[in-house]
């Protein structure tokens, strides 16, 4: 018990990349009813624009909480191209297909983006060292924050409140709720779907992006699988808050990354359980978290916010 209070803020960490990851698959699929299965490389390609930015523009030398910044900026704007190219390219010539026209596509984008960065990124057949903040780590009590973490408990909530205030007060924010309720009638209206969809394509493009970029300063490293299993994951977290609610996908988050710490550190304690609280079973308990969710709740746990077009 004396490290509960460690492992409840490990899993709120955890937590809190897989809701900005899984904040993109919901806004995509609550407004073309698309799941995006290429948005976990997107993620990753978020942080190989980081690493980039870091290794070939700035002066060497630079001091982490300088280069930080502009590492950010330079994985956003990487993760946001290849989304609107990927909408635009891939995606919009098949918004009239059969639903499994875009599913097969997306899963072939995917792939086409890993190999893509192990072709052209120097040393990405293997895991490359990601720069790390100096300082820390940070004792608070019987819990140990990484410096590396600090990033991710600033930039998940000011994430969260920049797109509330989006959606809720901006024009294009209103667009979008209209579009996901009824893309014909928001065309009477004169909303341009179109522009509408490149919005949400790229704004769950950045958010991604800021996670590669969490990801790469909490575990020191990157390479080109980083967003296949986490990509996964993070789709799990949209559908246990419920496919298509922005506010589900980063609650789904939080709640699936403390049940995986949780059930990774307490099961092994449990007779006759102790290989399955192994690091190797963490992924294991995700998804059955996400089956139980799909049996019992499939709608989520705060329910799908997008109206049915059947």
């Amino acid at each position: 018990m004396n490290e509960l209070p460690q492992q409840l803020v490990n899993g709120l960490l955890l937590g809190s990349m897989y809701g900005l990851v899984a904040i993109g698959y919901t806004m995509v699929y609550g407004i073309v009813q698309l799941i995006n299965f290429a948005h976990g490389e997107i993620f990753m390609t978020g942080a190989f624009g980081a690493l980039t930015v870091y290794l070939y523009v700035l002066p060497d030398g630079t001091s982490m909480w300088v280069a930080l910044p502009l590492m950010l900026v330079g994985g956003i704007i990487v993760a946001v191209l290849v989304a609107v190219a990927a909408e635009r390219f891939a995606y919009r010539p098949l918004r009239n297909a059969p639903r499994l026209a875009p599913l097969i596509t997306a899963i072939g984008l995917s792939l086409a983006l890993q190999q893509a960065v192990w072709a052209w990124y120097p040393d990405a057949k293997s895991a490359i060292t990601f720069p790390q903040i100096e300082g820390g780590p940070f004792t608070i009590g019987n819990v140990t924050i990484q410096t590396g973490d600090i990033f991710l408990l600033v930039a998940a909530p000011i994430s969260m409140a920049v797109l509330a205030y989006f959606v809720m007060k901006t024009r294009t924010g209103r667009g979008m709720q209209a579009t996901a309720q009824d893309p014909d009638t928001a065309k009477l209206m004169g909303i341009n779907t179109d522009r509408i969809i490149v919005v949400a394509f790229a704004l769950g493009a950045a958010f991604a992006a800021v996670g590669g970029v969490a990801d790469g300063l909490k575990y020191g490293q990157i390479d080109f699988r980083m967003g296949f299993i986490l990509g996964l994951k993070a789709f799990t977290a949209a559908v246990l808050g419920g496919i298509g609610n922005i506010y589900g996908a980063m609650i789904g988050g939080i709640a699936l990354g403390v049940a995986e710490t949780l059930a990774t550190a307490y099961i092994a304690d449990l007779p006759g359980m102790a290989k399955f609280g192994t690091q190797s079973w963490a992924d294991v308990w995700a998804f059955v978290l996400l089956i139980l969710v799909l049996l019992f709740r499939p709608q989520g746990l705060l329910g799908e916010r997008v109206a049915d077009r059947a």
